[in-house]
């Protein structure tokens, strides 16, 4: 493995954990002790100027970003295997793997197969600094996995079933096999307006505004960023 490609490894280990801080609160260790080939393919990002204009973040907030990963990571991306190896050191006791796919597929927005360091800023600026409608769509399109503008239960049980097999048998060691469908049939009870079996960006949004309890269960993924 080349140096370039352990210390952009490494790297995206610290930027993740930073990540991980930033949402829940929580310190993160950085576990870079295991070796993971990556393409590397040179990337430019957008100027400052233009990133400051998208998101919620600062010129000098960017610049410090930027740095650091750059530095780290002088591809500028991380494909999808990368992305699961890192993910899955903060969660030891269970698989993260299948959500680390759907999650990396929130993030490549433009579908390229790959993440840049515009796609992370533009994410960590909705989940930290967007509007509650803004933190809502988001939450929408991960959960809509083939991107079809609604969300139908299967999608909705992939997601769920995907969070539980992550936090792993310590965090729920009394979980029923059904309960996936169970907190997906509630979610549907309640979004599904029109009882067409497939939920709107609409009906979704004002479903989490209206639930306090809904708005509390949606708020787990975020605590897995």
């Amino acid at each position: 493995m080349t140096g370039c490609a352990k210390r952009c490894k490494q790297g995206l280990v610290k930027f993740a954990s930073t990540l991980h801080k930033l949402v829940t609160g929580t310190l993160i260790k950085d576990k870079a002790d295991d070796d993971l080939e990556m393409t590397i393919v040179c990337h430019r990002p957008e100027g400052l100027d233009q990133l400051q204009a998208q998101t919620n973040f600062s010129k000098r907030e960017l610049q410090v970003l930027y740095r650091g990963f750059k530095n780290e990571c002088p591809s500028g991306v991380v494909n999808e295997e990368t992305f699961k190896q890192i993910y899955s050191q903060f969660f030891p006791h269970g698989d993260a793997s299948t959500y680390a796919h759907y999650l990396f597929n929130a993030f490549d927005t433009g579908n390229t197969g790959s993440i840049k360091f515009e796609d992370f800023v533009t994410a960590l600026s909705i989940l930290l600094r967007g509007s509650v409608t803004e933190k809502l769509q988001w939450t929408f399109n991960l959960y809509d996995i083939n991107r079809d503008g609604y969300i139908n239960k299967e999608e909705m049980t992939d997601i769920v079933r995907a969070i539980y097999d992550m936090m792993g048998k310590y965090t729920y060691p009394v979980l029923k096999t059904d309960a996936p469908k169970q907190h997906v049939d509630a979610f549907f009870q309640k979004m599904d307006k029109n009882r067409d079996g497939v939920v709107t960006l609409d009906e979704f949004i004002l479903s989490c505004q209206e639930d306090e309890n809904i708005m509390r269960s949606l708020q787990l993924f975020e605590n897995v960023i």
